[in-house]
């Protein structure tokens, strides 16, 4: 299927290393130009080189979406040496903190900076750029996690269940310059040196038991299969998908190991 994505511009925040390295790679393959972010240099650029595989244009600029400003000069930054915004990706995503007791103050708003406000100054940067582009699409990777509760961590659920009711918010708010909002809610996901990975090195017999007792195909999803639902729902293809949040999780139970 022809995406219509020749020559477009997408911006993916954390774009450098596994989910939204595959969005990125995903993205390119379809003949899009892209920009990417991500806070280590030397993996961004490694991922930049990887990337321009597919003969389209890739730049990376180093950020880290916490700091203030970073994110819209990101966002600027990318358009201006591209030329144009059609679709952003709000990728970056993580936790500070363990349970409710053990966690503080900081260890939850640095959770919903990673998360929740930096998909909020992303999407407000690209604003005027996707007016003079003419429209475009923006995709938040939340997480199941948004409704499917799991023991200890409710930052990181909170979080990812506000990114999608902003979703369908912005739906709404940014419809009138032709701008769709969805967010792609992955399950458990495995790749190379992510945190699935290291638990099922550390603790084999526990990440086999979690596997078979929380998917029905006994095995974690791939980050090529978010990366394609993800694609898809960015492109013109998926014009009447809005303010949507669409489980990518192989029919998953709980998202916690534990």
């Amino acid at each position: 299927m022809d995406l219509h994505l020749k020559n477009k511009v997408a911006l993916i925040t954390g774009g450098s290393r596994g989910i939204g390295k595959c969005i990125a790679d995903c993205f390119a393959a379809e003949g899009a130009d892209l920009g990417i972010c991500a806070r280590d240099s030397e993996v961004l650029n490694q991922a930049v080189t990887d990337l321009q595989k597919h003969g389209t244009t890739v730049i990376g600029i180093p950020t880290d979406v916490t700091e203030s400003g970073a994110t819209e000069a990101f966002v600027n930054g990318a358009v201006k040496q591209l030329g144009r915004l059609d679709a952003l990706v709000c990728n970056v995503g993580g936790r500070e903190g363990e349970g409710l007791e053990d966690s503080t103050d900081e260890d939850w708003m640095r959770t919903f900076d990673l998360n929740l406000f930096h998909a909020v100054r992303a999407s407000r940067a690209s604003i005027p750029h996707f007016r003079k582009s003419g429209g475009g699409s923006i995709t938040i990777i939340s997480s199941i996690s948004g409704w499917k509760p799991a023991p200890s961590r409710a930052q990181y659920g909170a979080t990812k269940a506000a990114e999608m009711f902003l979703a369908g918010a912005f739906a709404w708010e940014l419809g009138e310059i032709g701008v769709r909002v969805n967010t792609v809610c992955p399950g458990s996901t495995m790749f190379e040196g992510g945190a699935w990975d290291r638990f099922r090195n550390d603790n084999p017999e526990g990440y086999e038991r979690f596997a078979d007792r929380e998917f029905p195909t006994k095995r974690l999803g791939t980050p090529e299969e978010i990366a394609d639902a993800t694609v898809f729902l960015a492109s013109d293809r998926a014009s009447w998908v809005n303010g949507a949040s669409i489980p990518v999780d192989g029919a998953q139970g709980r998202p916690n190991a534990f």
